[in-house]
């Protein structure tokens, strides 16, 4: 299985919270206060920077891809 970087599907924690219209500390605060909420393999942290993916936002934030209306 090859993954696209590229693809907007993965983004930063930060550009995360912009895009679902959230606190930029939503996404951290939420993987550490309801983990349960984020399924297996959509966050993880690379260096410094927390990556997580469209799929994992919808299901934290019970939010489609607002990029997608």
């Amino acid at each position: 299985m090859d993954i696209d970087l590229n693809s907007p599907d993965i983004m930063s924690a930060t550009d995360a919270a912009k895009i679902w219209g959230k606190n930029i500390a939503y996404v951290r605060n939420s993987i550490r206060q309801s983990p349960q909420k984020w399924p297996s393999g959509t966050y993880r942290v690379i260096g410094k920077t927390l990556v997580v993916t469209t799929a994992g936002m919808e299901a934290a934030t019970g939010i489609k891809d607002p990029r997608k209306k």
